[in-house]
């Protein structure tokens, strides 16, 4: 029977794993694990329980997430969407669950309106914190159910807005309720709001893992945003609370630009949490800094070490584990926290685990839990010791699909790029084919400060690709991370010189190597990959064809995008300023120069790229009498996620290549 492909209907078959999360004496973990119904459109998140060598599913019929262990070990919290939320919001809601592990059905602790995240017991076991949103003047559970209610039976569904940041991804914010802080007593079932009227914003794509609470009970630190309306700055920073609630304080008031992820040392003495110093360069390394809370001092631990912080936990109160990348792996440190509190910037974490891509670490007692994936390998559940040693991987969810399949040999590459420079490139070949004059896909990643990983890739997998017959090369051009500070940041205000450069020469390299036929070659990118697609024809005709997924291709109109506070900085200009910074690398502005035939896709509720620069492109092409196609997909953003919608995606951009390669 001949080998499967790695096709799309494949794809969407797999089981998606998330992070698993041990008990305290590491010898079971809890991890999420997500299946799709294609024909239904829709996912569901089970929690299974793993051991020794076993895994069992602990929820069956309803999505469950954010499993918490209850310290004894005996029973976990979760959230579950309830569907009764649906009838009455307009949409479901996830509540907290309590879950004993010895038998009998999960019990339903809490009924928010407006549902709950993040749940974490407090050390005596009697109580959970959790984060839950309320509407700004309805500061009680009761008033936002009200005002929810009042929300959704209204006729008026205008937005209003005084704010400079007013949108965030694909929603509206200006209206939006803030988060808060809730303790719920389990016994009594009484809920306490710990910031009453607080209106900061926590962080908008993922609130999990911004805040913690001190090992006695008594303190929790939060990340929030700094900065009051109408937000012409936007900088995170930690706080803290006392767990019987009162005003908020802010410690991470020294650094110029972003905090986040506080952790308490188990001792309880410090408060490691993370900061970037260079506002309006989000790619900025992530440095850890030691917060005493006795003396009240920051010490900076890792200044001088070029890499940025991760997911770091405490692993006993002498060392961090942490995560970080590094030429194109996402690899695991630790670092001695001992020495590095008494030399400050002068003890660098140590690698102990260097391969594919590591996620997510959980730590109990002297064993790291995480998910790791390889090209080859989706995610799944590995342990391994904090010296690195004895590394195990602990699920099999996608075994049984992958075990069939045939999948493209990747390998690493290294050419002269911009600036004689060496630059990384990973290429995947066709299964089965022989290594000379392939048809080429240039996948081009965004960001444009991300990086093409040795890892696992749902919605734009690479051996899927490869499956259909290219080669297919992905090129950590000039500005992407996991090369160090200065390699990020010198493409700002140049957005089209050394990317473009980068994968010109990487398109050199594999003609010369006789790896690329010159005759079939193509360039496909989303998002900042989707911008040099748009530059790459203004450039060059040498592609036979192009697919621009939520490209800017006017530089100037990404004004009308979510977060503009330091744009200036990063396309070199502003629109009521000089303009010739802002043209100079502006697709629209050289669009004469468009010869290859482009398809261009785009999410209608896009708001990191608004879809009208999609409408920009094809129109500048047909008013050109260009070959375009437009494909516009009015139920998603700036990715495309839902399972019927990614099968089309896929079928636009594969019938595309095919009809021009």
């Amino acid at each position: 029977m001949p080998a499967e492909r790695m096709t799309p209907q494949l794809l969407w078959r797999l089981p998606r794993v998330g992070n698993p999360i041990p008990d305290r004496e590491g010898g079971r973990f809890v991890v999420p694990v997500t299946t799709y119904d294609i024909e239904k459109n829709e996912g569901l998140t089970r929690l299974w329980l793993g051991g020794d060598d076993t895994l069992r599913p602990l929820t069956s019929v309803v999505s469950a997430t954010s499993p918490a262990w209850h310290p004894d070990g005996e029973s976990l919290v979760f959230l579950r969407k309830s569907p009764a939320d649906k009838e009455a919001l307009g949409a479901e809601k996830s509540q907290l669950w309590l879950m004993p592990l010895a038998g009998g059905e999960p019990r339903k602790l809490t009924d928010m309106p407006l549902g709950v995240a993040d749940p974490k017991w407090l050390p005596d076991g009697k109580r959970v914190a959790f984060l839950s949103p309320l509407y700004s003047g309805h500061w009680t559970v009761d008033a936002t159910a009200a005002e929810a209610k009042r929300r959704k039976d209204s006729k008026v569904k205008a937005r209003t807005s005084e704010n400079r940041f007013y949108r965030f991804w694909d929603r509206w914010i200006s209206e939006d309720p803030f988060q808060h802080i809730f303790v719920l007593d389990v016994d009594s079932g009484q809920t306490t709001d710990l910031t009453p009227e607080l209106q900061r914003l926590f962080p908008l794509m993922d609130v999990s893992g911004s805040w913690d609470i001190s090992p006695d009970g008594t303190e929790i630190a939060f990340t929030a945003e700094r900065n009051n309306p109408p937000y012409h700055e936007l900088t995170a920073g930690v706080f803290t609370l006392p767990i019987t609630g009162g005003t908020p304080k802010l410690i991470s008031e020294w650094t110029t630009s972003n905090a986040s992820r506080p952790r308490y040392s188990p001792d309880g003495k410090w408060l490691v949490h993370g900061a970037q110093v260079e506002l309006g360069f989000y790619a900025d390394k992530t440095r850890l800094i030691a917060y005493e809370r006795a003396s009240e001092k920051h010490l900076v631990l890792t200044e001088p070490w070029d890499h940025s912080a991760e997911g770091w936990e405490f692993a006993g109160a002498d060392k961090l584990a942490l995560i970080a990348e590094d030429k194109g792996v996402n690899a695991i440190y630790t670092l001695d926290f001992t020495r590095a509190v008494n030399s400050p910037g002068e003890v660098e974490p140590e690698q102990v685990a260097r391969g594919g891509w590591y996620t997510g670490l959980a730590i109990s007692g002297e064993t790291i839990f995480t998910t790791r994936q390889h090209h080859r390998n989706p995610p799944e559940v590995y342990s391994l010791k904090l010296d690195g040693s004895g590394e195990q991987r602990r699920s099999e969810f996608t075994k049984p699909l992958m075990d069939g399949v045939r999948l493209a040999e990747p390998e690493e590459h290294y050419f002269e790029g911009a600036d004689g420079d060496r630059v990384q490139m990973w290429l995947l070949y066709p299964p089965g084919l022989e290594h000379r004059n392939l048809p080429l896909v240039h996948l081009i990643h965004g960001g444009p400060h991300g990086a093409f990983g040795d890892q696992w890739h749902w919605r734009w997998c690479a051996q899927s690709f490869a499956a259909e017959g290219y080669l297919v090369a992905m090129v950590n051009f000039h500005g992407s991370t996991g090369w160090g500070n200065e390699f990020a940041r010198c493409i700002m205000a140049e957005w089209g010189k050394k990317p473009y450069e980068d994968i010109s020469a990487a398109t050199d390299y594999l003609v010369e190597k006789s790896l690329a036929d010159p005759g079939r070659m193509a360039c496909a990118g989303g998002s900042y990959g989707g911008y040099m697609t748009c530059w790459i024809a203004t450039q060059t005709d040498r592609y036979k064809c192009l697919v621009n997924h939520a490209g800017v291709s006017d530089l100037q109109a990404q004004y009308a995008r979510d977060v503009t506070p330091g744009r200036e900085k990063a396309l070199g200009g502003e629109p009521w300023g000089d303009q010739a910074g802002l043209d100079r690398y502006n697709p629209i502005r050289h669009s004469k120069g468009y010869k290859t035939p482009m398809l261009v896709i785009h999410g209608e509720q896009d708001f990191r790229v608004p879809y009208t620069q999609a409408l920009e492109t094809y129109n500048a092409y047909h008013a050109q009498k260009l070959d375009a196609r437009l494909v516009v997909y009015p139920d998603e953003n700036h990715w495309i996620l839902k399972p019927q919608n990614s099968l089309h995606w896929y079928g636009e951009v594969f019938s595309w290549l095919k009809r021009w390669l």
